[in-house]
């Protein structure tokens, strides 16, 4: 399934964001803990360089929490500070201190010429992965715009958290060609590209292909599914009439079925779950950022 979205206001958003990173102390990368590394734009590494960074496994209660805990040993052996994030009081508290210690040294180096520094963060991610509502939750009100759909965030807005702590939130971030397919697809899983733009029946499919892989039983005990063998349009079907969305005639309802497996997946109604894992994606990742990092070097006009 082809996919192709990058609006213009996103090629804006990437050449604003690379002039306002000298002006911060610290990036906060906040992706989904159900897709730990499709939810991550590669080309934030690239952009971000050596800037202390935050990253946030948002909406971790949607998630596998064994499979959050890999990821989060697999991210720190990497070098990142991470943590699985979710909008409590508590967790609230946790990203704080993770800030606080993450701008620790530019807030001493300050405090040597006598100055009290207000410390200043980006957000930064893929559209719809909460940015906003994580700025709200800071800051304790609706200050950043936020909404269900992808592209609610259009400008660079900055939000004051406490006297000392400024954070900017920013338009999502996808990159100009998404040629890992299946990482484009799962995406669209999440709402991180609109339905409009990609074929939701086979999207539809593949989610539950994805599913039944990591997670069969919560996919037939939901849709009651009969036959886990099923693919294809099969499998679709087979849901559909598992869950009685049937018109005149017992054919299947495929528009409303679609739309139950998407918006049930979407808002947690499977349970806690993750499609992916580090031993599987994490060196394709590698891989990808290899492939930048060469075509960064690589002389203009060879072929």
């Amino acid at each position: 399934m082809d996919i192709n979205w990058y609006p213009g206001h996103m090629a804006k958003a990437k050449r604003q964001l690379a002039q306002q990173l000298g002006r911060v102390d610290l990036v906060i990368e906040i992706c989904d803990a159900r897709l730990p590394h499709a939810s991550r734009n590669p080309d934030l590494d690239r952009l971000i360089g050596g800037k202390q960074r935050v990253l946030l496994l948002n909406k971790a209660d949607l998630a596998d929490p064994n499979a959050t805990q890999a990821w989060l040993r697999y991210f720190r052996q990497q070098g990142l500070t991470a943590m699985a994030y979710v909008s409590t009081a508590g967790k609230v508290k946790e990203a704080l201190h993770l800030i606080d210690e993450a701008a620790r040294e530019a807030v001493e180096r300050a405090a040597e010429k006598g100055v009290k520094k207000t410390v200043r963060a980006m957000v930064v991610g893929v559209p719809n992965v909460g940015k906003s509502t994580f700025i709200n939750r800071l800051h304790g009100g609706n200050i950043a715009k936020v909404g269900d759909r992808p592209g609610v965030t259009r400008a660079n807005q900055w939000v004051k958290i406490t006297p000392y702590l400024e954070i900017m939130d920013t338009p999502g971030l996808l990159w100009p060609r998404l040629d890992n397919k299946r990482a484009a697809e799962r995406l669209c899983y999440i709402g991180t590209i609109k339905d409009d733009v990609v074929d939701v029946g086979m999207l539809t499919i593949h989610l539950l292909e994805d599913m039944l892989e990591v997670c069969p039983d919560k996919v037939t005990e939901r849709f009651k599914l009969k036959d886990t063998s099923l693919r294809g349009i099969d499998l679709l079907e087979g849901v559909c009439r598992g869950r009685g969305f049937l018109m005149k005639g017992n054919v299947c309802d495929i528009d409303r079925g679609c739309m139950v497996v998407l918006d049930e997946f979407r808002s947690g109604k499977l349970g806690r779950l993750t499609l992916e894992s580090p031993a599987t994606e994490a060196p394709q990742r590698i891989k990808l950022k290899g492939a930048a990092d060469e075509a960064k070097e690589a002389p203009h006009g060879e072929d």
